[in-house]
């Protein structure tokens, strides 16, 4: 099996279907949804000042950098369970840096080139199993280069060859660690690896030599321990596509996807608690202990036990079930740039985790996680709720209306403009949307 060759086939002459279409529609607006607050400065966030004067917004590299950072930089976009990652901030990034400013573009070929970055996005999640990320990768970084790349080569039209040199290219400067968590180096995560696209993109059409072979499978077998399992890579590819199914997840929730489900748990918590008309003061006063149980491993993304900054708090299981049950809601203003919030973090300091060995380890299928939240009271009272991640992804999230709410902090004209540019009815309404999000770069 030539798996790169045969990837590049793939890549090249499949044709998704009209349900993964409307699929990747839906996923822009999610992704315009998370990255609109920080282009226009409507929260607070240091990396991407920093970083447009390091990087010339005119070149495309540096257009995918920083589209790929403001993407990622709230921890509000979406998720695929296979690729176990963040695909869209990496790979829309790179396709929308691509077509900037271009004489023409084809929303088709540019839906095409998504739904093929986010199958392989997913198969190599599934090619290089849990081991990846559980060795210390962070998948959103290397196997989110190759998706960017995979995409960007299906919407430049390269040949067969061109693809698979391109993939080479990709392979071999694919990485980004999980220690990196807590800090601006993990949204810079997606935009190097949306900048790698572009350059391994670049470098294949202008013909320049690369490996056309044996890159791809020794980047699969040398970030996976041995337990890869290289066909997952191609068998039954686009049945169903990736994007429709197991699909895109998006976030409620501006924190670690691996936090929601304990903060929906404690949600259940604080109703139970209020029932009966006690008063807020009286719930959380009585609040003695608590404690979360999850499969062992299952807090490897929510490492942060007692976080520094609201960067850090995303990541932590303490924080956010704390947020919980004192505001009913995980505030963005608790989980930005700057001090932890003192009353957040003096109830926090009350969880405890308590892995539960008897449930299998997080990472031979982490969609079977669950958070167990048990508050214990002074009145000697437990309330308790389980929730599994499968029940949170049956509360369907609100897309349209993330997106209304990213966009009410403009002029309404500007707005109405927006909505009508994402929902891509043709060419035009692309071309307006693309350039609007780099006018915001400028």
């Amino acid at each position: 099996m030539n798996l790169t060759a045969d990837l590049a086939h793939l890549v090249v002459h499949s044709q998704p279907d009209e349900q993964a279409h409307q699929a990747a529609k839906r996923g822009m607006k999610d992704f315009i949804a998370v990255t609109w607050p920080v282009l226009q400065r409507h929260v607070i966030d240091s990396g991407l000042p920093t970083l447009r004067t390091l990087y010339d917004v005119k070149e495309p590299r540096s257009r995918a950098l920083l589209l790929g950072y403001a993407g990622h930089a709230l921890d509000f976009d979406d998720f695929h369970a296979d690729f176990r990652g963040h695909p869209s901030t990496v790979i829309l990034p790179a396709l929308m840096a691509w077509i900037y400013q271009a004489e023409s573009v084809d929303l088709n070929r540019f839906l095409d080139a998504y739904i093929l970055g986010v199958e392989v996005a997913g198969r190599l999640g599934l090619a290089v199993t849990q081991q990846h990320y559980t060795l210390g990768y962070h998948n959103t970084a290397s196997l989110g280069t190759l998706a960017a790349a995979a995409a960007l080569a299906r919407l430049t039209e390269a040949t067969e060859a061109q693809t698979a040199v391109l993939l080479g290219i990709a392979a071999t400067q694919a990485s980004g660690l999980r220690a990196q968590f807590g800090s601006a180096v993990k949204p810079l995560h997606a935009g190097l690896a949306a900048e790698r696209a572009v350059s391994a993109t670049q470098l294949a059409l202008a013909e320049f030599h690369g490996q056309a072979s044996t890159v791809l499978e020794a980047f699969i077998a040398s970030s996976s321990q041995g337990q890869h399992q290289p066909e997952r890579l191609i068998t039954h590819w686009g049945n169903p596509w990736r994007i429709s199914s197991p699909g895109l997840e998006y976030k409620p929730f501006a924190t670690c996807s691996g936090t929601h489900s304990a903060a929906e748990a404690a949600h259940a918590i604080r109703e139970q608690g209020l029932a009966n008309g006690e008063s807020l003061e009286s719930f959380l006063r009585k609040i003695e202990r608590i404690d979360v149980a999850f499969p062992p491993g299952g807090d490897i993304a929510a490492s942060v036990r007692v976080p520094k900054n609201g960067i850090e708090a995303r990541f932590s299981l303490e924080y956010v079930i704390a947020a919980m049950l004192i505001y009913n809601e995980l505030r963005m203003t608790d989980f930005a740039e700057g001090d932890v919030n003192a009353d957040v973090l003096a109830l926090a300091a009350k969880v405890h985790r308590c892995p539960d060995e008897t449930a299998p380890p997080d990472a031979l299928n982490p969609g079977l996680r669950f958070h167990d939240v048990a508050v214990q009271r002074s009145d000697g009272k437990t309330l308790r709720c389980r929730q599994t991640r499968q029940q949170s992804l049956a509360t369907p999230v609100d897309v349209e209306g993330k997106l209304q709410r990213a966009l009410e902090a403009g002029s309404p004209e500007q707005c109405e403009a927006m909505l009508k540019a994402c929902e891509l009815r043709n060419d035009a309404d692309l071309t307006q949307l693309t350039a609007a999000v780099f006018n915001a770069l400028h």
